[in-house]
């Protein structure tokens, strides 16, 4: 393939521009050099931190040497998605947060954005979907477009205890039961190695095929693992490039000088703005392709930063509130808060310099100036016109923003974008001095729900929410 060769690779190089940051375009609304040297140390000692870590299992940082130590899960992972291809006609992945949002971001960025309407001749695998919800409506209404007896479903879950992916798996374990179909035909499991639920039941089945999550690698940083890169290998997605793309991206950030290592760079900006008062991060990509990479990296910057203690165990509750927004779209919805709103927003532009097709603008309406002068040029030309005047007018209005420039969308550039945005959540997460790579805010509303349901080891949880106050009529209208 062509990301083999150093000349491509250093063609589809991801660039970050940064210049809307700074004062030379926002005034005293933007940094100075000064300013960002003044965070030089504590980038190098995040940086220091991160490559000491890199691989620690204990500290779920296995997902950094994921580009480089799965050749033979690779070659598995094609084979089967092959044997998928030429067997289903549907393929279901069953998750909940990081292993749901990796893979429908990744099919929705590298795959036709009408797949599942195209004719079996024009799609590269089975129709696709991923249920990440326990909505009644939405299973009902995904058992109305397949037919479980023609569907593989791949089931993802470490410990085989996640409630909603568990529910999802015994409404399809009974259908599949009464179709007269042996679950091992028709399922793939994605779990812990040795232990958990799903590992029993594969067990007592005779060996259902499965694949591993890592220990060292959560829900969040796990797309560029089985989790992602089995369901990207059915659709034809080239799996071999997206982990090309993520160690060349770790290529580039090998240096501790934070103006070469846009990782880092990424990181300080955000840190800087953050403490600043932009407590509200913008992720605007300019192309329908990338629209669920925003919903993917909400979750990644939302549930690793938002912590109330650093390592040392001082309060904190730092954080900033990931938005996701859609380049043209929003323009018409959320630019004028971003524009004329608070000061407390940093906007990620996401762009292409290269479209996968230019789509021309036929001439027409020439007694109309007003639409007479689109003719001529492509839907290419305008939405890149669209993305430029979006930041320069954020600019001209004193608000921070900068620019991840793509050459275009492949599974390389992918790899890079998914890769940079990992390493700026770790070196995000070292600069705070939190525990990026846990998630206990979550565990309180667990914990409730297995009460509310009379999951066993919860009575005293159920007691605690039975003895909560009456609600008060006055305060319902």
């Amino acid at each position: 393939m062509s990301y083999k060769t150093k000349e491509w690779r250093n063609s589809m190089r991801v660039t970050l521009d940064y210049n809307n940051m700074m004062d030379t375009f926002l005034g005293d609304k933007g940094f100075t050099q000064k300013k960002l040297s003044s965070y030089a140390s504590r980038a190098a000692k995040a940086f220091r931190y991160v490559k000491e870590n890199r691989g620690k299992d204990e500290l779920y940082m296995g997902w950094t040497e994921l580009p480089y130590n799965q050749k033979e899960i690779v070659a598995d992972i094609l084979e089967t998605a092959r044997k998928i291809r030429s067997k289903f006609q549907y393929f279901v992945v069953l998750g909940i947060g990081g292993s749901a949002l990796g893979p429908i971001m990744a099919f929705n960025a590298l795959c036709h954005l009408h797949y599942n309407d195209l004719p079996k001749n024009k799609r590269k695998g089975p129709k696709f979907y991923v249920e990440d919800n326990v909505d009644p409506v939405r299973m009902r209404d995904l058992l109305d477009v397949i037919d479980p007896a023609k569907t593989c479903f791949n089931v993802v879950s470490k410990s085989g205890a996640t409630s909603e992916t568990m529910t999802q798996y015994l409404i399809i374990l009974d259908l599949l039961k009464k179709a007269g179909v042996n679950v091992k035909e028709n399922v793939i499991f994605t779990t812990d190695a040795n232990k958990g639920n799903l590992k029993k039941i594969s067990d007592e089945c005779g060996g259902i095929k499965s694949y591993i999550l890592p220990d060292g690698v959560g829900g969040r940083f796990s797309q560029l693992c089985p989790v992602g890169l089995l369901p990207a290998a059915v659709v034809g997605i080239d799996i071999k490039g997206l982990l090309a793309g993520a160690a060349y991206m770790d290529y580039l950030c090998h240096t501790p000088t934070m103006r070469k290592n846009p990782a880092l760079m990424s990181a300080v900006l955000q840190i800087a703005a953050m403490e600043e008062g932009k407590n509200v991060g913008v992720m605007m990509p300019y192309s329908d392709n990338l629209k669920t990479l925003a919903d993917w990296y909400c979750q990644l910057w939302a549930e690793s930063l938002g912590k109330n203690e650093t390592l040392d165990g001082q309060p904190c509750n730092v954080g900033q509130t990931p938005v996701k927004s859609l380049g043209v779209t929003d323009q018409h919805s959320q630019v004028q808060l971003y524009t004329e709103g608070p000061f407390d927003k940093v906007v990620t532009f996401l762009s292409l310099k290269k479209y996968a097709c230019e789509m021309p603008i036929p001439h027409g309406c020439e007694n109309i100036p007003d639409v007479a002068f689109l003719g001529g040029h492509t839907m290419e030309e305008l939405i890149q016109a669209e993305n430029a005047a979006t930041a320069y007018a954020l600019t001209k209005a004193g608000r921070m923003n900068y620019t991840l420039w793509l050459p275009e969308l492949n599974a390389f550039t992918l790899g890079q974008l998914l890769f940079l945005f990992e390493m700026q959540t770790a070196y995000a997460g070292a600069m705070l001095n939190i525990n990026t790579f846990n998630q206990p805010g979550v565990e309180e509303g667990k914990k409730a729900t297995f009460a509310l349901l009379g999951k066993a080891g919860y009575a005293e949880k159920k007691k605690e929410l039975d003895s909560l106050p009456a609600k008060d009529e006055n305060c319902i209208i």
